[in-house]
């Protein structure tokens, strides 16, 4: 369905990966798409955001949110690729040492890229204000909504003289993260309660950067350590992912009670005390170059609008309805799928219609719901955890999940499943599909591995000499 009388006008709040997809996604549908940002000035170059803490710490953008941001906006890919930023393999290109034990580098299914957030974002925005109707305010904080109950007609905006005026709009769209006022600003309009849920592992992360040892600048495995819940201690992690100008971005992260610290001296000594050393190991071999940035806003918060009577003109996204711990690295794609199915609802429904937000907001919903299920259904396990506590049905789960993680050590099957929907490209239903229940219950069909696969090249840079006396390293 086409529109070729385009005269809605939308505002966007927030100039985040989610608020810019969203911008794209809108505007064929748009006489003018506007963007309210908060910071003073959004930057032309791959640079850090002052309002974008979480930027210093390691990212995954999965193959499912990679390929919705290039749906949106084609071409982004390659200005990523050339920029610096890695096209990594999946299974093959990653070094996991699972709950379940060393996952095989089967030959390639899936992708991620490797890249500093700031790149990421700079590749979306730099596409998206290319496109003539889209344009950015900043400076502009938004204070309240304007209009009814029933609908939402726009917004109350104070600039950085501190004046206050009103903007109107056809279609509202807030993507203002995790400090969303928007429960409180649909209070005041006469709006619904927002239900709410929070699950709460207490994770916090250490990040650095490492210049990557001779040889290992690129074509470089993701090497990640996980946590297994079952064991009843806090949850810690370590990855090492490859992103432009020959750099490594390390992030460690613990659950409540084993959280890493912001000392230099402590970051590789957590990484080898995990349930592997092998990430301590290639961190001795190369060179840091950054401080250690800490982060502690990791709760899993789900605020449901879909389920609620939502004025219409008003749809929430990204971490404003759902934010993740970012542990799991599937904030950016499912930001990227919400913008797909506002693209897909906009091409139904005229954005000018009543119905149009509460059909988007159930379909920005999915994604973000799919993501929520991969981070709770780990992070409930976790001591100290604040939130629901695992019912039957979620330890039933679990133990299918771990049941699936065993055996994909082994079934090819098994592992394409799994990785569908690490990946966001496919819904964990495919996880219950007959073929997939069948190679659960038969298991293993080659034996555990003692050790992780490593390439000659891999293992060449793990056999030099270490940066750092063994004192350092934990030796």
């Amino acid at each position: 369905m086409t529109h070729p009388t385009r005269t809605a006008r939308i505002l966007i709040l927030g100039g985040s990966l989610a608020g810019t997809l969203a911008a794209a996604a809108l505007a064929p549908h748009a006489a003018e798409v506007l963007i309210l940002e908060r910071d003073r000035g959004l930057p032309n170059l791959a640079v850090p955001r002052p309002r974008l803490p979480q930027a210093a710490h390691a990212h995954m953008l999965w193959a499912g949110g990679a390929d919705a941001i290039e749906s949106l906006l084609p071409g982004t890919t390659d200005a990523w690729l050339k920029a610096g930023a890695h096209r990594i393999p999946i299974p093959s290109g990653m070094v996991s040492f699972s709950a379940a034990g060393w996952y095989r580098r089967w030959t390639e299914t899936h992708y991620l890229i490797g890249a500093s957030r700031d790149l990421i974002d700079w590749g979306v925005r730099t596409a998206a204000l290319a496109i003539p109707n889209i344009s950015v305010r900043t400076g502009i904080t938004v204070t309240a909504l304007t209009g009814n109950a029933s609908r939402v007609s726009g917004v109350r905006v104070r600039d950085e003289n501190h004046e206050e005026s009103e903007l109107t709009a056809d279609l509202v769209i807030d993507a203002t993260g995790r400090d969303s006022k928007a429960p409180q600003w649909l209070t005041a309009v006469g709006g619904p309660t927002i239900p709410e849920t929070i699950v709460d592992a207490g994770v916090r992360y250490a990040s650095r950067r490492y210049r990557a040892p001779e040889g290992a600048e690129s074509d470089w495995p993701v090497i990640h350590i996980q946590a297994d819940p079952r064991e009843g201690r806090p949850g810690q992690v370590v990855s090492i992912i490859s992103i432009e100008d020959g750099q490594w971005h390390v992030s460690l992260s613990g659950t409540r009670g084993g959280e890493p610290s912001a000392d230099e001296a402590l970051f590789e000594d957590f990484a080898r005390n995990v349930r592997h050393p092998l990430a301590a190991d290639f961190l001795a071999r190369a060179e840091p170059i950054s401080d250690v940035v800490v982060y502690s806003r990791t709760a899993n918060r789900r605020r449901q609008y879909e389920k609620a009577a939502m004025p219409a003109g008003l749809v929430v996204i990204g971490d404003a309805a759902t934010s993740l711990n970012p542990v799991y690295g599937h904030g950016m794609s499912a930001a990227a799928l919400g913008a797909v199915a506002l693209r897909d609802t906009a091409a139904k429904v005229h954005v000018t219609t009543a119905r149009f937000a509460a059909q988007a907001q159930k379909a920005v919903a999915r994604p973000a719901a799919a993501a929520w299920l991969l981070a709770v259904g780990q992070d409930r396990f976790y001591p100290g955890t604040i939130g629901k506590a695992p019912t039957v049905a979620d330890k039933i789960a679990a133990r299918y999940v771990h049941r699936l993680s065993h055996t994909a050590i082994g079934n090819f099957l098994v592992v394409r499943a799994l990785t569908d929907v690490m990946t966001m490209k496919k819904p964990a239903t495919v996880l219950g599909a007959p073929d997939v229940l069948l190679a659960a219950v038969r298991g293993l069909r080659r034996p555990l591995l003692e050790g992780p696969q490593l390439t000659p090249r891999e293992r060449r840079i793990l056999n030099g000499e270490p940066l750092r006396s063994e004192e350092l390293t934990g030796n």
